[in-house]
């Protein structure tokens, strides 16, 4: 499996030279060990984690904005114009507003919101998400929340998000509408860039098989 997953094949979804170099041994471990082992797989993994991640550069989400509208484009929670000017450039607020009594978080005087903020590449959101991951993987994940945003466990929690929602099958039948759903929900963000930064992905792995590297 090693050989479908190359600096070539990180390159082609635009992953910057230093974020492919730091990224590719722990993205070959974590595929090895959730049977992200063929072509197809492998394509329509890198692709999507590539959308996710910025081209393997962003490990953590950005909760940092700078104006009103922004906030409340993005987070539904967040009513008022009042609301959001307190928020803008404080991401451990946002974070505690936006993610509080919800994804296993408490209230926001716990501060789980922004404890367990989005991160990873496929990104851990809320307690109940590193709960499981920490109980499936075996890692703290409770305890220590920001290892997850290490390469090692940013792949290996991304591999472990693909293979228990069942991603291998649907990536084995091309149904990348599903995959999409699956990572991102009803908005299908990104849908289209996803889709070709898999298609990128699979003609460098195609490549790489036919000896042209």
């Amino acid at each position: 499996m090693d050989h479908l997953i190359t600096t070539k094949v990180l390159r082609a979804v635009w992953a910057p030279a230093p974020a492919a170099e730091r990224i590719i041994e722990p993205l070959r471990a974590a595929c090895a060990l959730y049977s992200i082992d063929t072509p197809a797989r492998v394509a329509a993994f890198i692709g999507q984690c590539a959308h996710e991640s910025a081209g393997f550069t962003r490990l953590e989400e950005g909760l940092r904005y700078t104006t009103t509208k922004r906030i409340m484009q993005m987070f539904s929670r967040v009513r008022t114009p009042e609301q959001a000017a307190a928020l803008i450039n404080n991401p451990e607020a946002l974070a505690n507003t936006v993610y509080a009594s919800r994804l296993g978080n408490g209230p926001p005087a716990s501060g789980d919101g922004w404890r367990y903020r989005g991160r990873g590449i496929i990104q851990l959101t809320g307690r109940a998400a590193y709960a499981r991951a920490e109980q499936d993987i075996g890692m703290p994940y409770l305890a220590h929340p920001d290892t997850v945003s290490l390469p090692s466990d940013a792949c290996l929690t991304a591999a472990w998000y693909w293979f228990s929602n069942g991603l291998n099958t649907k990536a084995d039948a091309g149904d990348h509408r599903a995959i999409t759903r699956t990572i991102n929900g009803p908005a299908m963000a990104g849908h289209q860039e996803r889709v070709h930064l898999t298609s990128l992905a699979a003609g460098a792995i195609e490549e790489i098989q036919k000896g042209d590297v």
